[in-house]
């Protein structure tokens, strides 16, 4: 049995379960369970580090026995109640992080670190980017069922993921309006159709700048409404436009195999996420976008997978 602990927000599930399910389909005969972590107040305010040991009732389902083989966590949350498990199953549950803990790499018995994060360890694996849960049947399926207006939207199409600003990088008026007007050049001049979202990060100014420029019969913007059709978007598109701020949508977007075209926005100079982007270019995964795309073989990013073969061969006789 494989348990997943995060704190429940989106980009933390996908990293956890989506590696969890690899390593299960590597080993076979693992069932994942997803456990949310929601600490009340005061320990909310706390590390999660510094927890209690009263962890059981901080989590959605209960953490408790029968305890699973493996727990693979991602984000803060999970390593007060993951060390807690190890030590209440006598150390029989192996420890896997997905991203840096900033705690002791010692504690845990494997580590899924990105490489621009720089973390070194014999029990670390670096990894190009962020884990997830894509996979070639999920992509399959996703093209099964494309909501009709996206089916719509006349061939060749680009995918348009746009998030916003966070603590590295800003997403302005004056990058949004560049930005639609290169887009509305890729309809206009180059015969594209568009398939567009937006996150909570672009902000509710920019997104209705966005959605007042961008429409038409060659656009698709999603509302929100619905299921979304994330899935869908990647399996459609002949290539993908992705902003800087979100190494998991660069990573998702990169495992399609489509080329990848990075929408840089303002700041990130030094920070990890320019480690990153510089990486994945000279690597040939992603180019930066520039007003223009071409749609061409690119190479595929498939790095959840190759770290959970790793895990597999090291940990496999935990049984």
């Amino acid at each position: 049995m494989i348990w997943t602990l995060t704190d429940g927000k989106v980009g933390m599930v996908n990293q956890a379960f989506g590696l969890a399910q690899a390593i299960a389909r590597e080993l076979g005969g693992f069932r994942v369970i997803e456990k949310k972590i929601v600490p009340s107040r005061p320990w909310s305010m706390l590390p999660a580090n510094l927890w209690p040991p009263g962890i059981s009732g901080m989590a959605s389902p209960r953490l408790e026995a029968p305890w699973p083989n493996f727990i693979v966590g991602c984000g803060r949350h999970a390593i007060g109640p993951a060390l807690w498990i190890k030590k209440r199953s006598a150390g029989k549950t192996r420890l896997i992080h997905a991203q840096h803990p900033r705690i002791a790499v010692s504690h845990y018995d494997a580590i899924v670190a990105q490489s621009h994060d720089s973390k070194r360890g014999p029990n670390v694996i670096e990894v190009l980017g962020s884990m997830h849960s894509l996979t070639e049947a999920g992509l399959l399926s996703a093209t099964e069922r494309i909501p009709e207006a996206i089916a719509a939207v006349a061939k060749p199409v680009v995918a348009v993921l746009i998030g916003g600003t966070n603590s590295t990088y800003r997403l302005t008026k004056e990058i949004a309006c560049r930005l639609v007007d290169d887009l509305w050049r890729l309809v206009e001049g180059d015969g594209y159709g568009l398939l567009v979202s937006t996150s909570r990060r672009t902000g509710a100014d920019i997104e209705k700048l966005l959605r007042e420029r961008l429409s038409g019969p060659k656009i698709y913007f999603w509302d929100g409404s619905g299921e979304n059709p994330y899935f869908a978007m990647l399996a459609l598109a002949d290539a993908i436009l992705a902003t800087s701020d979100s190494v998991n949508m660069v990573s998702e977007a990169s495992y399609t195999g489509k080329p990848v075209y990075v929408i840089t926005l303002a700041g990130g100079e030094g920070s990890k996420f320019e480690r990153f982007h510089a990486e994945m270019h000279r690597q040939g995964f992603t180019n930066p976008f520039r007003g223009k795309i071409e749609i061409r073989e690119s190479r595929r990013l498939d790095e959840t997978a190759r770290a959970a073969r790793e895990i597999a061969t090291r940990l496999a006789f935990c049984g």
